[in-house]
């Protein structure tokens, strides 16, 4: 079904930082199936453990225990402070359980409360629910009727938050950087705010890391940038590294499912788990986080002097998920150029790229992405300089 627009060329072979076409064409990939592949193409921690398990189980269930799903669960809670986890195999999924739990606590704990105060620009997923959660400009008005019980604030302003609260009201729920509005990071002053207004009102605190999480932002979960705890959060792409996989993670006091609340075919299946818990201890080292940080800022520099250059405008971001701001709205054709001369990259904005290589980049990946980018600008602004 025609659900986007892709271009012409059909890929078969990837590894590391590289894609190849049918043609043998190479394509240094800066969008890495949208933050999805943390650790590049086909990685050996993928690949050895989906073989390892594959010839052992694949899912017997689950109504059932499964080994690499407790092991899994263990260590995610160990690393993240929180006390139970759910696994779906999409990040959609983990904001709509999310979602579900937020409102079964409003009904033990807040007297039915059920509305959940999100974000313009925000993107929780595709499902019903997540995209009635979102902030996308347009959504609201697709698959009629939209599903009730999100109200609307304006990222960074506090006063609109509280402008919202009712005696409906249970939690608030955001993206620490908004990944599809184009890179936008919520400032640690309204993180810390938004954290002590839910603890004096009762409310619960949903943070979405379902891009943002895994390292992607150079600590292995955006919460531990801004020094707050929320009392649920959502985990998707790079968590698999490839692999349809993601969590749903909350404390013990809103820990609220029950049997029956919660369910799902693949939920926690041991091949999917198997291959998480082997890339989770590739992400949580901290020799790799600071590599992480280190590229990150590589990149950042680099974006920094390529705007200056050519007269654009903000860059935005951390670890390595940036955006930079063009100043007009030709990110489609700049994302062409790109892929003519090898480099793929994502418009998130009419007027704006993303750039989400894979955690372990190179310095010399940085350097080339660069260089590659910097020529398709130049010859993006002469072509519609000369119109």
């Amino acid at each position: 079904m025609p659900v986007t627009d892709r271009p012409a060329e059909v890929f078969v072979r990837g590894e590391g930082a590289w894609l190849w076409d049918a043609a043998d064409t190479r394509y240094l990939d800066w969008l890495q199936g949208w933050a999805v592949n943390a650790l590049g193409h086909c990685p050996p921690e993928v690949s050895l453990a989906l073989g390892a398990q594959s010839s052992l189980l694949l899912t017997p269930s689950p109504a059932l225990y499964n080994l690499p799903s407790l092991q899994l669960a263990e260590r995610l809670c160990a690393l993240s402070g929180f006390d139970q986890v759910f696994f779906g195999s999409t990040g959609a999924e983990a904001n709509e359980g999310a979602i579900k739990l937020a409102r079964k606590w409003g009904q033990l704990h807040r007297g039915g409360a059920y509305e959940i105060i999100t974000f313009d620009n925000a993107f929780h997923g595709r499902n019903l629910a997540t995209m009635a959660a979102s902030g996308k400009p347009g959504w609201e008005a697709l698959f009629a009727p939209g599903m009730p019980g999100f109200v609307k604030a304006v990222f960074n302003d506090m006063a609109s938050v509280k402008a919202l609260l009712s005696e409906r009201t249970v939690a608030v729920m955001l993206e620490p950087v908004q990944g599809e509005a184009g890179v936008r990071p919520a400032s640690p002053g309204f993180v810390r705010a938004l954290r002590q207004w839910c603890d004096r009102h009762g409310l619960l605190l949903i943070f979405d890391e379902v891009q943002t999480g895994c390292g992607r932002l150079g600590q292995l979960f955006a919460y531990q940038h801004y020094g707050v705890m929320p009392d649920i959060m959502s985990l998707g792409k790079g968590l698999g590294a490839g692999v349809p996989i993601s969590a749903l993670l909350a404390q013990a006091h809103c820990s609220v499912f029950t049997h029956g609340d919660q369910g799902g075919t693949y939920a926690g299946n041991p091949l999917m788990c198997a291959v998480g818990l082997a890339v989770l201890e590739t992400l949580s080292q901290s020799a790799f986080l600071e590599q992480v940080r280190t590229q990150g800022a590589l990149l950042q520099r680099g974006l920094q002097a390529l705007s200056a250059r050519h007269g654009l405008g903000e860059v935005r971001g951390l670890g390595l998920l940036w955006a930079l701001e063009l100043g007009s709205d030709h990110a489609a054709a700049v994302v062409r150029e790109c892929r003519r001369r090898g480099l793929l990259v994502n418009s998130a904005r009419p007027h704006c790229l993303r750039f989400m290589p894979r955690l372990n980049s190179t310095a010399d990946e940085i350097a080339q992405g660069l260089q590659l980018l910097d020529a398709a600008i130049a010859t993006v602004l002469e072509e519609f300089a000369a119109q």
